[in-house]
């Protein structure tokens, strides 16, 4: 009788990445299942998008070069969509993971750790994925708002924003003692600098709001995600200085993850 082959049918990195694809997917099931969850983090930029361009209708703005204030609110509310999914919820869910175990649980099965963390990274992207497409199919088809001559700069916004947000939702959920204490705690802060940082509308350069933002990333990514919309003649598509300082944040997100990410619950 021949021996039973138990070898992969796949190399290291073709079963790593098949492995990947599947948790991810068990990621977005146990993502989209739960309706509730699911609607107030896409539905939410969506709906406050559809409201303020509603309310706004072809009005101009100052503090954005005399531009209609869709042209602002599109990309500034794309922006919250990517740090919603890679920060708020990403931060949330880890902890709740976390102190109820199932971190700890997951690492201890076969499932590689290193599978684990790619899935719920790449959980977070999708969903930005799909914020971003909506919101910007409803701001171009909705309200006639004028999308980038070359996405190049807005992608490098939103992938550097999604990577750096990511990072420092990780860094941010260490320093969250309970899973109570994770949605209040992140939430408020998250809204916070939201408000601080001219999400719900334009903030004039050099005033006291924007020099007090500028110290948060929140303001770098949505000023970075508004540039390739400025398409006003001379001004550059590429936020360079804004890319820059939330790639900081994100290095400094990342150091803390690696100094004090745990995979027990704090109470264990």
């Amino acid at each position: 009788m021949s021996p039973v082959r138990t070898d992969p049918p796949y190399g290291g990195v073709g079963r790593e990445l098949r492995m990947v694809g599947r948790q991810l997917g068990y990621e977005q099931l146990s993502f989209w299942r739960n309706p509730i969850g699911a609607v107030f983090t896409v539905g939410f930029s969506v709906v406050f998008l559809v409201l303020l361009a509603s309310s706004a209708g072809h009005s101009r703005n100052a503090a954005i070069g005399n531009l209609e204030v869709i042209q602002y609110y599109v990309p500034g509310f794309t922006a919250y969509g990517v740090m919603s999914a890679c920060f708020n919820m990403l931060a949330i869910s880890l902890v709740v993971r976390r102190e109820t175990g199932l971190l700890k649980r997951l690492r201890l099965s076969p499932l590689p750790t290193s599978v684990m963390v790619a899935a719920i990274f790449l959980n977070a992207m999708v969903i930005s994925l799909v914020q971003v497409v909506l919101l910007l199919a409803i701001g171009r088809l909705g309200y006639g708002a004028h999308l980038p001559s070359d996405p190049g700069p807005l992608v490098v916004a939103l992938v550097v924003g999604a990577l750096s947000f990511a990072a420092l939702g990780v860094g941010v959920s260490t320093f969250i003692p309970n899973q109570e204490a994770a949605g209040p705690v992140i939430s408020i802060v998250f809204f916070v600098l939201l408000f601080l940082s001219g999400l719900w509308y334009p903030l004039a350069k050099g005033s006291a709001l924007a020099r007090i933002s500028a110290w948060f990333p929140m303001r770098h990514m949505i000023t970075a995600t508004f540039a390739p919309f400025d398409l006003r003649p001379g001004v550059s598509p590429w936020a360079w200085h804004d890319l820059g300082v939330m790639a900081i944040w994100g290095a400094a997100g990342a150091i803390l993850a690696v100094r004090r990410f745990r995979w027990a619950p704090a109470r264990g």
